[in-house]
């Protein structure tokens, strides 16, 4: 029988009088995975841009509207340097007083100023970092490089610094979760619960599914999310494979409706849920067939969870994309799939038909992951399920405590 995860006994709010997510030492003990990792691999410094890998190395938010906005230099043995945008760098240190070292950022905005002034800024981003790798003695070692473009590398090679490709450090740095990034994730899968009711009590005919994702998004933020995306809706006929979401589409009486509640943040940390409902009447039995399939094998699934055992033992329980008439495991891609969530949508592991019997990954406790399947016909409606898993020592608890044992009827 599946496990459900403990629930928190604290909220959104800080306290004194209560431990609740400590987040300094979560930053810290980030801050101490990846120096692991980094010395494991022989890579004395990190050059880290894009917003997850920017906050697990130093805690902070920076701006992300355009392409390496803000960027930070991680070493294994000095404390990391905060390139910092245009008026953050003035704001940003006082608030951030566990940062010691500040500078300026340089971007080429994506290119946008022509490539003149594109090469010209490459040149001096690439002259900061360089000098700063010279003063700490690695201007001739390996330095790792995530979240940037290629004008970077080009710049940064150009001045004899040798690059590897650090997102795998990051990942294995990121793949089992702390004490307190574990409370972020129970704590955003109790934020999407509250969006889960809400979308329960709202959905009925004549609504959009755009009026369904203003109102679950208000929910959300509601609830207590720093950040929370357009909530995809596919209802109706659509409600089987991918294709758009929000289309504008009027529910009607009968209707299949899922959403994908994925990508909510908390402290940064992301959600990734998924439930059905039906709109005005009882499922009927090739519907509560489909569904019975389906959270049979998600069940399946969470039950062949265990440390020790690898994503080859658990892949088995995702039908053969073959079931539903396709020739590649690549037109299940992200459908049919279990994948680790944290700071990004997609870590490690990753589990499906695809990629795990040949490349098995080993679960550890410490992990959290996304499991998510469906079920239905073409063109004529299907149903889903997603839950966010914790492995433990005794096996995996399901984080999300919203109803999942049958298709969830809106109220009539």
């Amino acid at each position: 029988m599946v496990r459900m995860a403990s629930k928190l006994t604290f909220g959104t709010a800080t306290a004194d009088w209560q431990e609740r997510i400590n987040v300094a030492r979560m930053r810290e003990e980030r801050m101490e995975r990846a120096r692991h990792a980094m010395r494991k691999h022989g890579i004395p410094a990190v050059l880290a841009a894009r917003a997850d890998n920017g906050r697990y190395l130093t805690g902070l938010r920076g701006p992300e509207f355009m392409p390496q906005l803000w960027y930070v230099l991680f070493f294994a043995e000095h404390d990391p340097v905060v390139f910092a945008h245009a008026g953050w760098l003035r704001q940003m240190p006082p608030d951030a007083p566990w940062i010691k070292h500040w500078r300026l950022a340089r971007s080429w905005l994506g290119g946008a100023a022509g490539p003149g002034a594109t090469a010209e800024e490459a040149r001096r981003f690439a002259t900061d970092i360089y000098q700063e790798l010279h003063e700490r003695g690695l201007a001739k070692e390996k330095i790792g490089i995530v979240g940037f473009d290629g004008v970077t590398w080009e710049a940064l090679k150009g001045l004899g610094i040798t690059l590897v490709d650090a997102w795998p450090l990051m990942l294995e740095a990121r793949m089992i979760k702390t004490e307190d990034e574990i409370n972020c994730l129970k704590t955003v899968a109790a934020i999407c619960e509250a969006a889960w009711y809400r979308i329960w009590e709202t959905l009925k005919p004549g609504v959009r599914d755009t009026d369904m994702t203003r109102i679950t998004v208000n929910a959300l933020y509601e609830a207590g999310a720093d950040d929370a995306p357009p909530v995809g809706f596919r209802s109706g006929p659509a409600s089987f494979d991918r294709g758009f979401d929000r289309p504008g589409r009027l529910l009607q009486h009968g209707d299949l409706v899922y959403a994908a509640v994925c990508g909510v943040g908390y402290l940064g940390y992301r959600s990734c849920t998924y439930r059905t409902f039906i709109v005005g009447r009882k499922p009927n039995d090739k519907e509560k067939g489909w569904y019975s399939m389906l959270r049979d094998r998600v069940d399946a699934m969470i039950e062949a969870i265990k440390p020790g055992a690898t994503t080859a033992d658990v892949a088995p329980h995702f039908p053969p994309a073959s079931s539903w008439g396709y020739k590649d495991e690549a037109e299940v891609l992200t459908m049919e799939i279990g994948h680790g969530v944290g700071l990004y949508q997609y870590e490690i592991p990753i589990i499906n038909r695809q990629w795990s019997f040949n490349h098995p990954q080993v679960l550890e406790p410490g992990m959290v992951f996304a499991l998510e399947s469906r079920e239905g016909e073409f063109r004529v409606g299907g149903v889903r399920l997603e839950n966010m898993v914790v492995v433990t020592q005794d096996g995996a608890e399901v984080l999300d405590h919203f109803p999942r044992e049958e298709i969830l009827e809106a109220p009539r």
